[in-house]
């Protein structure tokens, strides 16, 4: 049976979830949506790995959230905080430093 996403992709949720809450307010099951979207069904986080993520960044104080009543549904958006701007510029720079020594590895022309 082949699984969704590799196991080394710890992390990774988090740092999608920074880059895209960078960028506006959403609430959990667009976020979903938007991963599979924008990496082109290459990575797919489900509601089960997304909502408790979403929950631990909000604990640490680097998303906040509020709920809205939309079309009778009740949603919680979602919205980076200073903090969490800082934590996604520190992620982004070891992911980059991490994916320019593997493509360099692999021999990728993008190093």
């Amino acid at each position: 049976m082949k699984k969704t996403n590799p196991d080394f992709l710890n992390g990774v949720p988090e740092l999608l979830l920074l880059k895209l809450l960078s960028r506006r307010e959403m609430y959990g099951y667009e976020i979903v949506r938007a991963i599979q979207a924008e990496t082109r069904q290459h990575l797919s986080f489900g509601e089960g790995c997304i909502y408790p993520s979403l929950h631990a960044l909000e604990k640490e104080k680097f998303v906040t959230s509020r709920r809205q009543e939309i079309d009778g549904r009740s949603r919680n958006y979602y919205r980076l905080t200073p903090r969490g701007h800082k934590r996604l510029e520190a992620m982004a720079t070891d992911w980059n430093r991490v994916t320019a020594g593997i493509n360099l590895l692999f021999g990728g022309q993008n190093a």
